[in-house]
């Protein structure tokens, strides 16, 4: 009796063939199926370093997202919009927590070259994460205020969030493609940010017209906290910067008193020189 399961395939069909149990006609086709079965591969799985980026550029679109929804929620007068801000904040911490986890079990199995990538992420995601609460603390500021908002500070609480879902859209794109360009547009966009809170601030604060203002405590925290945001972005780019060049911009001296982007600009440039 033959065993089947102890032969090996090709002397399989030789025996087959010999016992005149496979005609001569059919030996090719057994073979091609053969040859076939052999050459199909299952397709190996994405390395994890790569769906830790991936989870990590997600979150910069959720951060953009809900910046979006507070310009949107401001400028329409739709305090119930505001609340999908919180299913956000609860996605980033979710994603944060994911990444941390998932950066402590993999980057020591990683090539050299993708740790710096994975610091990154985590850096990236602790920024995004307070990014996050500080939006749902502008909503909640904002919900209490209601309509009492003057249409001025309305149009300039409107123009900050307008500038700061820009400023994470492009710390998204700078981080997935590398790119220090986009991330230096974030930087130069902080100072609009900070041009808008000082108006705002001057009207409520100073008040050198002397005219009564509406919920201005609650202005004042919208004000902060969209403020702040800008500024956690403005570290993400900078994050970036040193995650590309590996060379980071907040260690620049500043000889020159000149703006740390315009610092940074300069040594690229300078770098870019020496190896043409």
């Amino acid at each position: 009796m033959l065993l089947l399961g102890c032969v090996p395939h090709s002397e399989l069909i030789s025996l087959l063939n010999q016992s005149g149990c496979i005609p001569r006609s059919r030996w090719s086709w057994y073979e091609r199926q053969r040859m076939s079965t052999a050459s199909v591969k299952t397709p190996s799985p994405e390395p994890s370093h790569s769906v830790l980026v991936q989870r990590t550029v997600e979150a910069c679109e959720l951060a953009r997202e809900a910046a979006a929804i507070a310009a949107e929620g401001i400028a329409t007068g739709s305090m119930s919009r505001l609340n999908d801000i919180r299913q956000c904040e609860k996605e980033l911490d979710a994603i944060d927590l994911e990444v941390d986890s998932g950066v402590t079990s993999t980057i020591t199995r990683v090539p050299e070259a993708e740790t710096r990538r994975l610091l990154a992420c985590m850096k990236v995601m602790i920024g995004l994460e307070r990014i996050g609460d500080l939006l749902l603390s502008f909503a909640t500021s904002a919900q209490a205020a209601k309509d009492r908002l003057d249409s001025q500070d309305a149009r300039d609480l409107t123009q900050m969030a307008t500038v700061l879902e820009k400023m994470l859209a492009d710390v998204g794109q700078s981080f997935s493609q590398k790119d220090v360009k986009k991330a230096i547009d974030v930087l130069r966009a902080d100072a609009e940010m900070d041009r808008l809170r000082n108006l705002i601030f001057l009207r409520h604060i100073e008040n050198p017209e002397n005219v009564a203002h509406h919920s201005s405590l609650q202005v004042i925290f919208m004000t902060q906290s969209l403020e702040r945001a800008g500024d956690h972005a403005k570290n993400l780019a900078e994050e970036v910067c040193h995650f590309v060049s590996g060379r980071s911009i907040r260690h620049l001296l500043m000889d020159y008193d000149k703006p740390k982007e315009q610092m940074f600009i300069e040594w690229l440039r300078h770098k870019e020189e020496k190896s043409q």
